[in-house]
């Protein structure tokens, strides 16, 4: 179980700056790994009224669930990792561990499991440490759509905001708002 402070500065990219990125910082095709995202929601849409987003991410190997609540900056997240068994199990129940964090931030917020599944995305994703903070290069497919984005994940709102920017002007891009993958997601289907 982990608690922290999401402060991340993001930006879509066409197809082919994408690769331009690519290329830039030498990312390879192994230095990519896949991750699948699936959403939940009750079915009045509570999380989302709250600006809330809950999912399971499944990588290769393992599994987190993670809840994503607004905070003053950034957003708080609430991680439990779970086994890749585990995590099918809750994905086809809409129940989430008693024993979780997550379970029991949800229980705080007056919201009562079996959720509701509400999508899935998947994502093709590098990263790479920067003196400015984590780099992610992702290329997402979700519905019938298909995008790229970068993002920059970083400690403090005000110099991480001047650090994106300085990045986006040495590789020349132009910011394009770039909604949370939950919200690309449901805004597609």
């Amino acid at each position: 179980m982990s608690k922290n402070l999401e402060i991340e500065y993001k930006t879509m990219l066409s197809e082919e700056t994408f690769f331009r990125i690519t290329d830039y910082f030498q990312l390879k095709e192994e230095d990519f790994f896949i991750q699948v995202n699936t959403y939940f929601d009750t079915l009045d849409s509570q999380l989302k009224q709250m600006n809330a987003g809950l999912r399971i991410r499944t990588f290769a190997d393992n599994a987190e669930i993670t809840l994503k609540l607004p905070a003053t900056v950034g957003l708080l997240e609430i991680n439990d990792e779970v086994s890749l068994k585990q995590a099918e199990e809750i994905s086809q129940s809409g129940v989430f561990p008693e024993n979780s964090e997550v379970f029991q931030k949800l229980s705080q917020l007056n919201i009562v499991t079996p959720l509701h599944k509400i999508g899935q995305l998947k994502t093709k994703r590098a990263q790479k440490k920067l003196p400015q903070g984590l780099l992610a290069l992702d290329e997402s497919w979700y519905n019938n759509d298909h995008d790229y984005e970068l993002e920059l994940e970083v400690t403090d709102a005000e110099s991480g905001r001047k650090a994106f920017e300085q990045l986006l002007s040495t590789l020349t891009i132009k910011e394009i708002n770039a909604p949370n993958k939950i919200q690309r997601m449901m805004s597609s289907s």
